[in-house]
């Protein structure tokens, strides 16, 4: 049996390295475009690329991305293809999701061969609507901002839950997925990454937290489908007009990326990873988790005992972002610069936390959401 370890190391050592010319001819052979532009965009173990498409004689020019995945999660074709249904269900149901598009053929998605360094391996290929919009990254964080991106993921989360169907559906029952923070004990595996012995205690020191004080309440939480990265880069937003000149800029949510991590989880979860990716890019990330919380429970209201595992969650992903970041460039050097994105702020961030203690925290986040909701509101007046 292969181990956890074992695939996500495989994962990464698969990642294509498919050029530009390749690009072109894969997305005039499958799809039928006639390309004027290429442009890499990042990802972690997978390769995307922008792709603009030449006149039509209609004097339009559309976008699209092209997502070649990496061998080792290609061989995955039912979980693909849920995930990627997954998607199209929540733009039929006028979310800001991509919007798959067909093969000739009338496939979802192709499995092609793929020449990455003289060796030959198959690799999924899909298209995607390209959606507009710049990365929450990129934007300074405002209490309606973060209520926003917590409503959407709130309305995400519910939409699937309740009215998605598909008879790959128990694909999303993915065991010892990494990315699922039901398994961060698993994270131990990985441990080795971790040079420094204070860091190293400290993620010892979260995994036990979730050990002790949440592992034997899951039975309580509700159960959901998790996105399971709403990060700051999978996140877009798009300035909005606004009628009263007086009112800072405003932004709605105009895209929701990256449906690899899917997964059966717990609506907790969701909250608690996007609180944790909202605060490495805030200048001001204590009160963010607040902010979040308030827009997701706008939607879906968390139960006590959820709340009570809220704190120890989003230290839990700080754990898995950070271990995993390390573990990965060990074996991918060259994209050291992306996958260390949180490393930049996270293990301060994450030592802020423990240092500061659940208690204190969650009142910051108390009274954070009790501001958001009141800006909010006055905002809309």
């Amino acid at each position: 049996m292969t181990s956890e370890k074992e695939t996500e190391n495989s994962q990464i050592t698969s990642k294509p390295a498919v050029n530009e010319a390749r690009v072109i001819e894969l997305a005039e052979k499958l799809f039928g475009l006639l390309v004027s532009k290429v442009k890499p965009l990042p990802s972690y173990d997978d390769q995307n690329f922008y792709i603009q498409t030449r006149d039509d004689g209609n004097n339009t020019q559309k976008e699209y991305v092209l997502k070649i995945m990496n061998g080792e999660d290609s061989k995955n074709t039912e979980l693909i293809e849920v995930q990627t249904c997954a998607m199209k269900f929540l733009y039929d149901e006028g979310l800001p999701t991509p919007n798959p598009q067909l093969t000739k053929t009338g496939a979802i998605m192709s499995l092609e061969p793929i020449d990455c360094g003289g060796v030959i391996t198959k690799h999924m290929v899909r298209l995607l609507t390209y959606l507009p919009g710049k990365p929450a990254a990129e934007i300074e964080t405002t209490p309606e901002i973060a209520f926003e991106i917590g409503k959407m993921a709130a309305t995400l989360d519910e939409t699937l839950t309740k009215k998605f169907q598909h008879s790959y559906k128990k694909s999303f029952d993915r065991g010892e997925f990494i990315w699922n923070l039901s398994n961060t004990p698993l994270l131990r595996k990985y441990m080795y990454a971790i040079k420094d012995e204070n860091l190293h205690q400290t993620i010892e020191r979260v995994i036990a937290e979730y050990e002790n004080s949440v592992k034997q309440n899951l039975r309580r939480f509700r159960q959901c489908i998790n996105h399971g990265d709403l990060n700051d880069h999978n996140i877009l937003l798009e300035k909005i007009s606004i009628s009263n000149g007086n009112n800072p800029d405003q932004y709605r949510v105009s895209g929701i990326l990256d449906f690899g991590d899917m997964s059966s989880g717990y609506y907790v979860f969701e909250v608690a990873i996007i609180i944790m990716y909202m605060m490495i890019e805030s200048t001001d990330p204590l009160p963010i988790g607040g902010y979040v919380l308030a827009g997701y429970e706008s939607v879906i209201p968390l139960t006590k005992e959820e709340k009570e595992a809220l704190f120890a969650l989003v230290c839990c992903r700080f754990a898995q972002s950070l271990v995993m970041a390390r573990y990965t460039v060990l074996h991918c050097p060259e994209n050291e610069e992306y996958l260390m994105i949180t490393a930049k702020t996270g293990w301060g961030r994450l030592m802020t936390l423990l240092d500061m203690g659940k208690e204190v925290v969650e009142k910051i986040w108390e009274d954070s959401g009790s501001f958001a909701r009141s800006y909010v509101n006055k905002m809309h007046i």
